[in-house]
This record gives C-alpha cells, structure tokens and sequence, in this order.
C-alpha cells in the first residue's frame, strides 16, 4: 500500500496546553493543540512532548502520542501519524496509541518482557483500524524503554532518533518508503532524499492487510543520550544534522522549544523560491534524555 501525505497551507498555530508534570500515569495525546512541549519527569529521565496540528488547518490533528509508564525507571513512549489524504488519519493515529496503551496495561504483570504485549498492540490496531473499512491508516514510532535500556519498533516513516552529547547517531530508523529504500540501497543521499518528489509517500501503514513490523535491537541508552520520536512534520522539514544540534545538548525544554521554532519557520517559508522542501503539517515529537 502506498499512501501520500497531505499538504496544507501555512498560518499561525494557536491554544495551549503545556505544565510540568511527573510522569506516573498514562498520558494519551490525541487531536491535541499545543503552543508549547509539555514536560514530565521520571526517574534518570527527562521527557519533553509536543504536538500541534498544521498551521492553518481547519480539521483535526492527525498525529498522536502517548507516554505509558511501567515502571520507576521505564515506559513505552510513542507517535502515531495519521495518513494525510486518507479518510480518518486522526481517527487510526488514536486508534493505534489506544489500542497499545489497553495492550500494555494488561500485561500489567509482566513489565519485566513487554514485546509481546506491544507486538499484540500493534496487531490489535492494525486489526481495529482495517474493521472500519473507511481506508484510513496510520504510522507508528515507539520505544521500550527499561532502565538504561531501549528497544525500537515501527511501521512507516515517523522517525526514531538516537544520538549522543557530542552528535554521533547511535541509532536511526529507515523509512518504510520507497525513498526510504532507495537510501538505505545507497541508490540516493540523504540530502537527495530530503528535497526528492516522492518523499512523502508511504510504503508500509497500520491499517494494511500487508503490515509489517520493524524491531530493532536493545540498545543502551548511556547519560546524556537523547532519544526522539517523530511524526515527519519533522523529518520533512529538518535536515537530520539540524535536529542533532538542536536536541544533542543544553536544556531539555529548550531543546524542545528550538525544534518547534525551527520546524515552525521552516514550514512558513514553505512556498518561498529558497524552501522548495519545506512541508506544512502535523508536527509531534518526543524527546528523551538521560540525566548525568
């Protein structure tokens, strides 16, 4: 199945919802409008999330996330995008987190070994969303995290992103695109992928009879790393090397501020002659840093 994201037109974004709080409880985001990232604290664990619809959009925000603690020190951290163009992209985005969320919670007893419950999850939206037999689809981005831990999994093009302070990328998800592909052959660069025509096509989707699920490797998350997950509001507007130095140091909450300033100008300037890659849309993301 391939599926195109919907462009939109420019203007500014407006409400709010954004306070700190401690991260005890699921926090589920769906159809949200934030002004700024919302910031929650676990322990060794800093999390800044943010989503807001298009600027100048009139119908929902398509994109989702959520933040399931299981524990002290873990949770499972993800953002779903919600196919643009297809009937219902915020309804499977929802559907997805929701579904996931119900899965993990009742796995309650086993916190120590949640694959199965997120590879459950992701089979249980995947189910739901093909049961309203409407076409809509979503993508997925989510993290296991346990401790000093983290395990990667996903469907599409939301972007997993993990680097250290001084920038060398430890971790990063392919696309399920046919860019995405043509990447990681080494048919294109990343800078070719970054402007190319079909960039925002989509190859793989919860919400396909042909779905298939990405599992990365554990991998360690030492101090000072810091994690994101995206929808491509980011990706499509923020070359890897400018989110890197914008996440990889300083404040958190500033961090997550830049990124939504960056991503935000960038779309602005999306129909002037010298930012013919730049795509107004949905933006979500989350970050995560390990505390010295």
């Amino acid at each position: 199945m391939n599926s195109r994201k919907e462009d939109h037109e420019p203007e500014p974004a407006s409400d709010t919802l954004s306070r700190d709080v401690h991260a005890q409880d699921t926090l589920l985001l769906t159809q949200c409008d934030m002004d700024q990232p919302r910031l929650l604290a676990m322990s060794g664990i800093s999390i800044a999330v943010f989503t807001r619809r298009c600027p100048g959009k009139d119908t929902p925000n398509e994109d989702s996330a959520a933040i399931i603690p299981t524990g002290p020190d873990s949770a499972v951290l993800m953002v779903a995008d919600g196919v643009g163009g297809v009937r219902s992209g915020a309804q499977a985005s929802a559907l997805a987190v929701q579904s996931l969320s119900k899965s993990i919670r009742e796995s309650s007893l086993n916190r120590d070994d949640l694959r199965p419950a997120i590879l459950d999850g992701i089979e249980r939206a995947n189910a739901a969303i093909i049961a309203l037999g409407i076409g809509a689809a979503t993508t997925l981005a989510l993290v296991e995290v346990n401790g000093t831990r983290i395990r990667p999994y996903h469907v599409g093009d939301s972007d997993i992103l993990l680097t250290g302070q001084r920038g060398r990328v430890k971790l990063q998800t392919t696309p399920h695109s046919p860019v995405g592909a043509a990447v990681e052959a080494g048919m294109i660069d990343a800078e070719e992928a970054f402007t190319h025509e079909n960039r925002h096509i989509v190859s793989n989707v919860v919400g396909a009879e042909d779905m298939r699920m990405e599992i990365g490797s554990a991998l360690k998350m030492s101090r000072r790393d810091t994690l994101m997950l995206a929808s491509d509001g980011v990706s499509d507007n923020l070359h890897e090397g400018e989110v890197i130095d914008l996440i990889r140091t300083g404040r958190l909450e500033a961090s997550a501020a830049a990124m939504v300033d960056a991503a935000t100008q960038r779309m602005a300037g999306a129909f002037e002659l010298n930012r013919p890659h730049a795509k107004p849309d949905d933006l979500t993301f989350i970050l995560i840093r390990r505390q010295a």
